[in-house]
Protein backbone atom coordinates (compact mmCIF):
# COMPACT_ATOMS: atom_id res chain seq x y z
CA UNK A 1 0.00 0.00 0.00
CA UNK A 2 2.99 2.29 0.62
CA UNK A 3 4.09 1.62 -2.30
CA UNK A 4 1.35 2.58 -4.33
CA UNK A 5 1.54 6.42 -2.19
CA UNK A 6 -1.40 6.13 -0.67
CA UNK A 7 -2.76 6.45 2.99
CA UNK A 8 -4.82 4.18 4.87
CA UNK A 9 -6.36 3.29 8.13
CA UNK A 10 -7.56 -0.50 8.90
CA UNK A 11 -11.12 -0.68 10.76
CA UNK A 12 -11.96 -3.89 12.28
CA UNK A 13 -15.47 -4.47 14.53
CA UNK A 14 -17.26 -7.79 15.62
CA UNK A 15 -20.47 -7.44 13.62
CA UNK A 16 -23.52 -7.38 15.84
CA UNK A 17 -26.15 -10.47 16.40
CA UNK A 18 -29.21 -8.40 15.23
CA UNK A 19 -27.34 -7.29 11.75
CA UNK A 20 -26.42 -10.99 11.21
CA UNK A 21 -29.59 -12.67 12.10
CA UNK A 22 -31.47 -10.28 10.00
CA UNK A 23 -29.40 -10.63 7.31
CA UNK A 24 -29.59 -14.63 7.36
CA UNK A 25 -33.50 -14.25 7.86
CA UNK A 26 -33.82 -11.78 4.81
CA UNK A 27 -31.24 -13.97 2.57
CA UNK A 28 -32.56 -17.16 3.88
CA UNK A 29 -29.25 -17.99 4.92
CA UNK A 30 -27.82 -20.87 7.41
CA UNK A 31 -25.46 -20.56 10.01
CA UNK A 32 -22.76 -22.46 8.30
CA UNK A 33 -22.88 -20.02 5.57
CA UNK A 34 -22.36 -17.03 7.74
CA UNK A 35 -18.59 -15.98 6.25
CA UNK A 36 -18.25 -12.38 7.42
CA UNK A 37 -19.02 -12.73 11.17
CA UNK A 38 -15.14 -9.99 11.76
CA UNK A 39 -14.66 -7.41 8.96
CA UNK A 40 -11.49 -5.63 8.06
CA UNK A 41 -11.87 -1.99 6.72
CA UNK A 42 -9.63 -0.60 4.38
CA UNK A 43 -10.20 3.48 3.44
CA UNK A 44 -7.61 5.05 1.01
CA UNK A 45 -6.93 8.82 1.45
CA UNK A 46 -7.18 9.45 -2.57
CA UNK A 47 -7.97 11.63 -5.39
CA UNK A 48 -11.74 11.67 -6.46
CA UNK A 49 -10.50 10.78 -10.04
CA UNK A 50 -8.16 7.88 -8.79
CA UNK A 51 -10.86 6.76 -6.50
CA UNK A 52 -11.91 3.53 -8.70
CA UNK A 53 -8.36 2.14 -9.81
CA UNK A 54 -7.22 2.70 -6.00
CA UNK A 55 -9.34 0.33 -4.69
CA UNK A 56 -8.95 -1.83 -7.18
CA UNK A 57 -5.00 -1.74 -6.64
CA UNK A 58 -5.94 -2.01 -2.94
CA UNK A 59 -8.13 -5.02 -3.28
CA UNK A 60 -5.08 -7.06 -5.52
CA UNK A 61 -2.81 -6.26 -2.89
CA UNK A 62 -5.00 -7.95 -0.29
CA UNK A 63 -5.71 -11.09 -2.85
CA UNK A 64 -1.93 -11.57 -3.60
CA UNK A 65 -2.05 -12.46 0.15
CA UNK A 66 -4.96 -13.97 1.08
CA UNK A 67 -6.99 -16.62 -1.15
CA UNK A 68 -10.35 -14.82 -1.57
CA UNK A 69 -13.96 -16.55 -2.33
CA UNK A 70 -14.76 -16.15 -5.67
CA UNK A 71 -18.73 -15.91 -5.18
CA UNK A 72 -18.22 -13.14 -2.24
CA UNK A 73 -17.01 -10.38 -4.68
CA UNK A 74 -19.39 -7.09 -4.47
CA UNK A 75 -18.54 -4.28 -6.49
CA UNK A 76 -20.35 -1.55 -5.62
CA UNK A 77 -17.48 1.04 -6.80
CA UNK A 78 -17.79 -0.02 -10.44
CA UNK A 79 -21.96 0.11 -10.00
CA UNK A 80 -22.90 2.03 -6.60
CA UNK A 81 -26.37 1.06 -4.74
CA UNK A 82 -29.25 3.33 -5.27
CA UNK A 83 -28.87 5.19 -2.11
CA UNK A 84 -25.37 6.17 -2.68
CA UNK A 85 -23.49 3.54 -1.28
CA UNK A 86 -19.94 2.91 -3.09
CA UNK A 87 -17.61 -0.19 -1.48
CA UNK A 88 -15.52 -3.46 -2.57
CA UNK A 89 -16.39 -5.89 -0.53
CA UNK A 90 -14.52 -9.11 -0.45
CA UNK A 91 -14.08 -12.24 1.65
CA UNK A 92 -11.03 -14.09 2.08
CA UNK A 93 -9.18 -17.05 3.71
CA UNK A 94 -7.42 -15.74 7.27
CA UNK A 95 -3.98 -17.12 7.95
CA UNK A 96 -6.04 -19.25 11.03
CA UNK A 97 -8.50 -20.74 8.33
CA UNK A 98 -11.28 -18.41 9.06
CA UNK A 99 -13.12 -16.24 6.64
CA UNK A 100 -12.86 -12.59 7.26
CA UNK A 101 -14.65 -9.98 4.86
CA UNK A 102 -12.76 -7.32 3.50
CA UNK A 103 -13.89 -3.89 2.27
CA UNK A 104 -12.28 -1.17 0.85
CA UNK A 105 -13.50 2.46 0.18
CA UNK A 106 -11.77 6.03 -0.37
CA UNK A 107 -12.56 8.11 2.65
CA UNK A 108 -15.58 9.96 0.36
CA UNK A 109 -17.08 6.53 -0.19
CA UNK A 110 -17.12 5.92 3.64
CA UNK A 111 -18.35 9.47 4.44
CA UNK A 112 -21.20 8.71 2.55
CA UNK A 113 -21.68 5.29 4.16
CA UNK A 114 -21.57 6.34 7.47
CA UNK A 115 -23.27 9.71 6.89
CA UNK A 116 -25.59 8.98 4.79
CA UNK A 117 -26.40 11.55 1.69
CA UNK A 118 -25.72 14.78 3.92
CA UNK A 119 -22.00 13.92 3.51
CA UNK A 120 -23.05 14.01 -0.61
CA UNK A 121 -23.80 17.41 -0.70
CA UNK A 122 -20.72 18.51 1.48
CA UNK A 123 -18.48 17.00 -1.56
CA UNK A 124 -20.54 18.05 -4.35
CA UNK A 125 -20.87 21.87 -2.77
CA UNK A 126 -16.41 21.50 -2.40
CA UNK A 127 -16.67 21.09 -6.03
CA UNK A 128 -16.17 17.48 -6.07
CA UNK A 129 -19.19 16.48 -7.92
CA UNK A 130 -20.09 12.74 -8.20
CA UNK A 131 -23.65 11.94 -7.87
CA UNK A 132 -23.54 8.68 -8.27
CA UNK A 133 -26.91 7.88 -8.45
CA UNK A 134 -28.56 10.55 -5.87
CA UNK A 135 -30.50 12.71 -8.37
CA UNK A 136 -31.83 9.36 -9.76
CA UNK A 137 -32.74 8.32 -5.99
CA UNK A 138 -34.21 11.46 -5.07
CA UNK A 139 -36.01 11.55 -8.94
CA UNK A 140 -38.00 8.41 -7.94
CA UNK A 141 -38.65 9.88 -4.32
CA UNK A 142 -40.14 12.97 -5.90
CA UNK A 143 -42.72 10.53 -8.09
CA UNK A 144 -44.07 8.65 -4.90
CA UNK A 145 -44.81 12.12 -3.30
CA UNK A 146 -46.23 13.68 -6.19
CA UNK A 147 -48.63 10.43 -6.86
CA UNK A 148 -49.64 10.31 -2.48
CA UNK A 149 -52.26 7.21 -2.16
CA UNK A 150 -55.43 7.52 0.42
CA UNK A 151 -53.63 4.57 2.32
CA UNK A 152 -50.66 5.83 4.36
CA UNK A 153 -49.54 2.23 5.11
CA UNK A 154 -48.99 1.62 1.37
CA UNK A 155 -47.52 4.74 0.75
CA UNK A 156 -44.87 3.75 3.67
CA UNK A 157 -44.25 0.62 1.93
CA UNK A 158 -42.93 1.63 -1.50
CA UNK A 159 -41.41 4.58 0.42
CA UNK A 160 -39.12 1.90 2.30
CA UNK A 161 -39.19 -0.16 -0.67
CA UNK A 162 -37.05 2.49 -2.28
CA UNK A 163 -34.82 3.07 0.73
CA UNK A 164 -33.48 -0.10 1.55
CA UNK A 165 -34.22 -2.44 -1.63
CA UNK A 166 -31.61 -5.27 -2.68
CA UNK A 167 -30.72 -4.17 -6.33
CA UNK A 168 -30.21 -5.91 -9.73
CA UNK A 169 -28.48 -4.58 -12.73
CA UNK A 170 -30.13 -4.55 -16.13
CA UNK A 171 -29.21 -3.70 -19.62
CA UNK A 172 -31.90 -2.20 -22.49
CA UNK A 173 -31.37 -3.37 -25.97
CA UNK A 174 -29.12 -0.30 -26.77
CA UNK A 175 -26.93 -1.53 -23.29
CA UNK A 176 -27.82 1.62 -20.70
CA UNK A 177 -27.37 0.08 -17.49
CA UNK A 178 -30.92 0.19 -15.37
CA UNK A 179 -30.93 -0.52 -11.49
CA UNK A 180 -33.81 -2.30 -9.89
CA UNK A 181 -34.91 -4.00 -6.38
CA UNK A 182 -34.16 -7.73 -6.15
CA UNK A 183 -37.35 -9.28 -7.62
CA UNK A 184 -38.29 -6.99 -10.23
CA UNK A 185 -40.47 -8.22 -13.19
CA UNK A 186 -40.94 -7.46 -16.38
CA UNK A 187 -43.31 -4.97 -16.00
CA UNK A 188 -41.64 -2.96 -13.40
CA UNK A 189 -38.18 -2.50 -16.26
CA UNK A 190 -40.84 -1.35 -18.42
CA UNK A 191 -42.63 1.78 -16.14
CA UNK A 192 -38.92 2.34 -15.54
CA UNK A 193 -38.60 2.31 -19.01
CA UNK A 194 -41.60 5.15 -19.88
CA UNK A 195 -45.09 4.78 -18.30
CA UNK A 196 -46.60 4.33 -22.16
CA UNK A 197 -44.29 1.82 -22.17
CA UNK A 198 -45.69 0.12 -18.75
CA UNK A 199 -49.55 0.57 -19.32
CA UNK A 200 -48.83 -0.82 -22.91
CA UNK A 201 -46.77 -4.10 -22.10
CA UNK A 202 -47.29 -7.16 -23.05
CA UNK A 203 -44.33 -9.11 -22.73
CA UNK A 204 -40.63 -9.02 -23.50
CA UNK A 205 -37.75 -10.34 -25.20
CA UNK A 206 -35.39 -11.15 -22.07
CA UNK A 207 -31.68 -12.19 -24.47
CA UNK A 208 -33.81 -12.72 -27.00
CA UNK A 209 -36.08 -14.97 -25.56
CA UNK A 210 -39.52 -14.45 -25.30
CA UNK A 211 -41.24 -14.29 -21.84
CA UNK A 212 -44.32 -13.03 -20.12
CA UNK A 213 -44.78 -9.79 -17.97
CA UNK A 214 -44.98 -11.29 -14.63
CA UNK A 215 -41.30 -12.88 -15.67
CA UNK A 216 -38.66 -12.23 -12.85
CA UNK A 217 -35.82 -10.64 -14.37
CA UNK A 218 -31.85 -11.34 -12.86
CA UNK A 219 -29.08 -9.48 -12.58
CA UNK A 220 -27.63 -8.83 -16.39
CA UNK A 221 -30.43 -9.40 -18.33
CA UNK A 222 -30.97 -7.65 -21.53
CA UNK A 223 -34.83 -6.92 -22.05
CA UNK A 224 -36.90 -5.68 -24.79
CA UNK A 225 -40.25 -4.57 -23.91
CA UNK A 226 -42.99 -5.54 -26.52
CA UNK A 227 -46.10 -3.38 -26.10
CA UNK A 228 -49.32 -3.29 -27.80
CA UNK A 229 -52.18 -0.19 -27.90
CA UNK A 230 -54.75 -2.36 -26.83
CA UNK A 231 -53.22 -3.82 -24.00
CA UNK A 232 -54.05 -2.44 -20.24
CA UNK A 233 -53.36 -2.98 -16.80
CA UNK A 234 -55.42 -4.96 -14.95
CA UNK A 235 -55.56 -5.26 -11.05
CA UNK A 236 -53.83 -8.29 -10.51
CA UNK A 237 -50.34 -6.17 -12.34
CA UNK A 238 -50.11 -4.40 -8.51
CA UNK A 239 -49.25 -8.05 -7.36
CA UNK A 240 -46.73 -8.22 -9.99
CA UNK A 241 -44.33 -5.02 -9.18
CA UNK A 242 -42.10 -3.78 -7.09
CA UNK A 243 -41.16 -0.86 -7.73
CA UNK A 244 -42.83 1.88 -6.20
CA UNK A 245 -42.39 4.07 -9.63
CA UNK A 246 -44.71 1.05 -11.17
CA UNK A 247 -46.73 0.56 -8.44
CA UNK A 248 -47.79 4.69 -8.77
CA UNK A 249 -48.13 4.87 -12.04
CA UNK A 250 -50.55 1.59 -12.27
CA UNK A 251 -52.67 3.06 -8.78
CA UNK A 252 -52.57 6.61 -11.14
CA UNK A 253 -54.11 4.36 -14.19
CA UNK A 254 -57.00 3.41 -12.49
CA UNK A 255 -57.49 6.58 -10.60
CA UNK A 256 -57.94 8.12 -14.05
CA UNK A 257 -60.43 5.15 -15.26
CA UNK A 258 -62.16 5.49 -12.17
CA UNK A 259 -62.71 9.23 -12.66
CA UNK A 260 -63.97 9.26 -15.81
CA UNK A 261 -66.13 6.22 -15.36
CA UNK A 262 -67.35 8.24 -11.86
CA UNK A 263 -68.10 11.45 -13.87
CA UNK A 264 -70.55 9.21 -16.49
CA UNK A 265 -72.31 8.03 -13.41
CA UNK A 266 -72.77 11.56 -12.01
CA UNK A 267 -74.28 12.23 -15.81
CA UNK A 268 -76.45 9.17 -15.33
CA UNK A 269 -77.74 10.40 -11.55
CA UNK A 270 -77.92 14.00 -12.79
CA UNK A 271 -80.71 12.82 -14.83
CA UNK A 272 -82.36 10.76 -12.92
CA UNK A 273 -82.79 13.57 -10.42
CA UNK A 274 -84.11 15.84 -13.32
CA UNK A 275 -86.52 13.01 -14.42
CA UNK A 276 -87.60 12.59 -10.63
CA UNK A 277 -88.20 16.76 -10.08
CA UNK A 278 -85.67 16.49 -7.32
CA UNK A 279 -83.33 19.43 -6.60
CA UNK A 280 -79.24 18.00 -7.19
CA UNK A 281 -77.95 18.88 -4.09
CA UNK A 282 -75.08 17.87 -1.95
CA UNK A 283 -77.63 16.86 0.96
CA UNK A 284 -79.49 14.77 -1.13
CA UNK A 285 -76.55 13.06 -2.42
CA UNK A 286 -75.80 12.60 1.05
CA UNK A 287 -79.08 10.59 2.10
CA UNK A 288 -78.00 8.33 -1.11
CA UNK A 289 -74.69 7.25 0.17
CA UNK A 290 -75.92 6.69 3.42
CA UNK A 291 -78.62 4.13 2.70
CA UNK A 292 -76.33 2.65 0.20
CA UNK A 293 -73.57 2.39 3.12
CA UNK A 294 -71.28 3.89 0.85
CA UNK A 295 -68.05 6.06 1.73
CA UNK A 296 -67.98 9.05 -0.56
CA UNK A 297 -70.22 10.69 -3.75
CA UNK A 298 -67.44 9.09 -6.02
CA UNK A 299 -68.14 6.18 -5.03
CA UNK A 300 -71.66 6.24 -5.44
CA UNK A 301 -71.19 7.98 -8.86
CA UNK A 302 -68.88 4.78 -9.60
CA UNK A 303 -71.27 2.40 -8.52
CA UNK A 304 -73.82 4.01 -10.39
CA UNK A 305 -71.60 3.97 -13.52
CA UNK A 306 -70.70 0.18 -13.47
CA UNK A 307 -74.67 -0.40 -12.94
CA UNK A 308 -74.26 -1.81 -9.06
CA UNK A 309 -76.92 0.36 -8.44
CA UNK A 310 -79.57 0.02 -10.95
CA UNK A 311 -80.82 4.20 -11.43
CA UNK A 312 -84.02 2.45 -13.41
CA UNK A 313 -84.69 0.57 -10.29
CA UNK A 314 -84.74 2.79 -7.41
CA UNK A 315 -87.19 5.85 -6.64
CA UNK A 316 -85.00 8.94 -5.41
CA UNK A 317 -87.48 10.76 -3.70
CA UNK A 318 -88.30 8.00 -1.94
CA UNK A 319 -84.94 6.91 -0.67
CA UNK A 320 -84.63 10.62 0.74
CA UNK A 321 -87.73 11.22 2.40
CA UNK A 322 -87.10 7.81 3.92
CA UNK A 323 -83.15 8.71 5.31
CA UNK A 324 -84.63 12.37 6.20
CA UNK A 325 -86.73 10.24 8.74
CA UNK A 326 -84.23 7.98 10.20
CA UNK A 327 -82.61 9.17 13.46
CA UNK A 328 -78.97 10.61 12.82
CA UNK A 329 -75.67 9.64 14.81
CA UNK A 330 -75.49 12.16 16.61
CA UNK A 331 -72.19 14.73 15.86
CA UNK A 332 -69.27 14.95 18.13
CA UNK A 333 -68.55 18.36 18.43
CA UNK A 334 -72.29 18.63 19.55
CA UNK A 335 -72.22 15.66 22.52
CA UNK A 336 -75.43 14.43 23.63
CA UNK A 337 -75.18 14.59 27.69
CA UNK A 338 -77.20 11.38 29.04
CA UNK A 339 -76.90 10.18 32.75
CA UNK A 340 -74.77 6.89 32.68
CA UNK A 341 -76.23 3.55 33.15
CA UNK A 342 -74.98 0.88 35.30
CA UNK A 343 -74.61 -1.35 32.28
CA UNK A 344 -72.79 1.34 29.96
CA UNK A 345 -69.90 -1.38 28.79
CA UNK A 346 -67.95 1.45 26.81
CA UNK A 347 -67.55 5.37 27.11
CA UNK A 348 -67.10 6.89 23.71
CA UNK A 349 -65.61 9.88 23.28
CA UNK A 350 -65.75 12.15 26.07
CA UNK A 351 -67.43 11.24 29.45
CA UNK A 352 -70.78 12.56 29.17
CA UNK A 353 -71.32 11.20 25.66
CA UNK A 354 -73.87 8.71 24.82
CA UNK A 355 -73.93 7.18 21.62
CA UNK A 356 -74.98 3.81 20.04
CA UNK A 357 -72.37 1.49 19.77
CA UNK A 358 -71.50 -1.99 19.24
CA UNK A 359 -68.80 -4.48 19.50
CA UNK A 360 -66.73 -5.36 15.87
CA UNK A 361 -66.90 -9.12 15.07
CA UNK A 362 -63.49 -8.99 13.21
CA UNK A 363 -61.83 -8.95 17.13
CA UNK A 364 -64.48 -9.44 19.44
CA UNK A 365 -63.09 -6.78 22.24
CA UNK A 366 -63.64 -7.77 25.94
CA UNK A 367 -62.72 -5.06 29.03
CA UNK A 368 -58.90 -5.05 29.27
CA UNK A 369 -58.17 -4.42 25.62
CA UNK A 370 -57.18 -1.19 24.41
CA UNK A 371 -60.33 -0.11 22.32
CA UNK A 372 -60.93 2.45 19.50
CA UNK A 373 -64.33 3.46 18.01
CA UNK A 374 -65.03 3.47 14.37
CA UNK A 375 -68.01 5.73 13.32
CA UNK A 376 -69.74 3.59 11.06
CA UNK A 377 -72.51 4.65 8.06
CA UNK A 378 -75.72 3.86 9.51
CA UNK A 379 -74.77 1.59 12.06
CA UNK A 380 -73.40 3.67 14.74
CA UNK A 381 -70.34 3.03 16.20
CA UNK A 382 -68.17 -0.03 15.98
CA UNK A 383 -65.98 -0.58 18.91
CA UNK A 384 -62.32 -2.51 17.61
CA UNK A 385 -59.21 -3.73 19.64
CA UNK A 386 -56.27 -1.35 18.55
CA UNK A 387 -54.66 -4.50 17.90
CA UNK A 388 -57.29 -5.53 15.59
CA UNK A 389 -56.17 -6.38 11.62
CA UNK A 390 -58.50 -4.20 10.87
CA UNK A 391 -57.04 -1.37 12.58
CA UNK A 392 -54.57 -0.01 11.06
CA UNK A 393 -56.36 0.51 7.78
CA UNK A 394 -58.72 1.82 9.58
CA UNK A 395 -56.91 4.55 11.02
CA UNK A 396 -54.81 4.93 7.78
CA UNK A 397 -57.80 5.62 5.41
CA UNK A 398 -60.35 6.79 7.48
CA UNK A 399 -58.44 8.76 10.78
CA UNK A 400 -61.47 11.31 10.39
CA UNK A 401 -63.63 9.04 11.26
CA UNK A 402 -61.82 7.58 14.35
CA UNK A 403 -62.99 8.36 18.00
CA UNK A 404 -61.63 7.72 21.10
CA UNK A 405 -63.41 5.07 23.10
CA UNK A 406 -62.52 3.22 27.13
CA UNK A 407 -63.84 0.69 29.37
CA UNK A 408 -65.95 2.77 32.34
CA UNK A 409 -64.91 1.59 35.08
CA UNK A 410 -68.41 0.92 36.45
CA UNK A 411 -69.19 -2.12 33.57
CA UNK A 412 -65.46 -3.58 36.08
CA UNK A 413 -68.55 -4.40 38.98
CA UNK A 414 -71.20 -5.83 36.50
CA UNK A 415 -71.47 -9.65 35.58
CA UNK A 416 -71.77 -9.02 32.54
CA UNK A 417 -69.47 -11.41 29.41
CA UNK A 418 -68.02 -11.12 26.57
CA UNK A 419 -67.76 -12.96 23.48
CA UNK A 420 -64.33 -14.23 22.32
CA UNK A 421 -62.88 -17.18 20.77
CA UNK A 422 -59.48 -19.12 21.90
CA UNK A 423 -57.77 -21.74 20.22
CA UNK A 424 -56.09 -24.91 21.28
CA UNK A 425 -53.46 -27.14 19.71
CA UNK A 426 -51.57 -29.97 21.14
CA UNK A 427 -50.35 -33.84 20.41
CA UNK A 428 -53.46 -35.75 20.55
CA UNK A 429 -53.67 -38.51 23.68
CA UNK A 430 -56.71 -39.69 25.13
CA UNK A 431 -58.94 -37.60 27.38
CA UNK A 432 -57.45 -34.28 26.41
CA UNK A 433 -60.51 -33.25 25.08
CA UNK A 434 -62.12 -34.14 28.39
CA UNK A 435 -59.70 -32.62 29.87
CA UNK A 436 -60.01 -29.05 28.02
CA UNK A 437 -63.76 -29.07 28.39
CA UNK A 438 -63.76 -29.63 32.28
CA UNK A 439 -61.44 -26.98 33.03
CA UNK A 440 -63.42 -24.54 30.60
CA UNK A 441 -67.15 -26.00 32.18
CA UNK A 442 -66.59 -27.81 35.59
CA UNK A 443 -63.86 -25.58 37.23
CA UNK A 444 -63.65 -22.61 35.92
CA UNK A 445 -67.98 -22.18 34.98
CA UNK A 446 -67.38 -20.52 31.66
CA UNK A 447 -70.04 -21.10 29.12
CA UNK A 448 -69.22 -21.99 25.87
CA UNK A 449 -71.16 -21.26 23.00
CA UNK A 450 -69.09 -23.21 20.30
CA UNK A 451 -66.22 -25.40 20.24
CA UNK A 452 -64.84 -27.39 16.83
CA UNK A 453 -62.13 -30.05 17.13
CA UNK A 454 -60.27 -32.33 14.62
CA UNK A 455 -57.33 -34.61 15.29
CA UNK A 456 -54.89 -35.82 12.02
CA UNK A 457 -51.84 -37.70 12.34
CA UNK A 458 -51.21 -37.57 16.36
CA UNK A 459 -51.85 -34.23 16.71
CA UNK A 460 -55.36 -31.85 17.18
CA UNK A 461 -56.46 -28.34 16.71
CA UNK A 462 -59.46 -26.72 17.84
CA UNK A 463 -61.64 -23.60 17.95
CA UNK A 464 -63.55 -22.41 21.24
CA UNK A 465 -65.94 -19.53 21.11
CA UNK A 466 -66.70 -18.53 24.82
CA UNK A 467 -68.80 -15.94 27.23
CA UNK A 468 -65.78 -14.05 29.28
CA UNK A 469 -65.33 -11.02 31.58
CA UNK A 470 -62.45 -9.25 30.98
CA UNK A 471 -58.72 -10.03 29.83
CA UNK A 472 -57.84 -11.40 33.25
CA UNK A 473 -60.37 -13.99 33.05
CA UNK A 474 -59.14 -15.18 29.82
CA UNK A 475 -55.77 -15.00 30.83
CA UNK A 476 -56.76 -17.13 33.76
CA UNK A 477 -58.67 -19.75 31.76
CA UNK A 478 -55.92 -20.07 29.28
CA UNK A 479 -53.22 -20.42 32.13
CA UNK A 480 -55.23 -23.29 33.72
CA UNK A 481 -55.85 -24.90 30.52
CA UNK A 482 -51.59 -24.86 29.96
CA UNK A 483 -50.90 -26.09 33.35
CA UNK A 484 -53.10 -28.96 33.08
CA UNK A 485 -51.03 -30.82 30.43
CA UNK A 486 -47.66 -30.27 28.39
CA UNK A 487 -49.13 -31.25 26.01
CA UNK A 488 -51.60 -28.05 24.84
CA UNK A 489 -50.98 -24.88 23.70
CA UNK A 490 -53.55 -22.11 23.52
CA UNK A 491 -53.76 -18.46 22.57
CA UNK A 492 -56.62 -16.19 22.01
CA UNK A 493 -58.02 -15.80 17.98
CA UNK A 494 -57.14 -12.34 17.29
CA UNK A 495 -59.88 -12.50 14.00
CA UNK A 496 -62.85 -14.86 14.16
Amino acid sequence: MDALGLVYEVKGRPKSIHSILSKMKKQNIPFEEVYDLFAIRVIIDSEIDNEKSDCWKAYSIVTDHYTPNPDRLRDWVSTPKANGYESLHTTVMGPKGKWVEIQIRTKRMDDIAEKGYAAHWKYKESGQNNDNGLEAWIGRVREILEHPEQNALEFLDDFKLTLYSDEIFVFTPKGDLRKLPAFASVIDFAFEIHTDVGIKCIGAKLNNKLVPINHILSNGDQVEILTSVKQKPTEEWLNLVVTAKAKAKIREYFKQQRLKTSSMGKEILERKFKNSKVSFTSDALSYLIRHFKLASVGELYYQIATEKIDTSKIDIEEIINHEIAKPTLEVLSKPKKVIKKGNDAVIIGDEETGMEYSFAKCCNPIPGDEIFGFVTVGEGVKIHRTNCSNATGLMSNYGYRIIRAKWANESLNIRKSFVTSIKVEGIDSVGIVSTITDIISKQLQINMKAISITSNAGSFEGMITLEIMDTQHLEELMQTIKDASPLITVRRVEDN
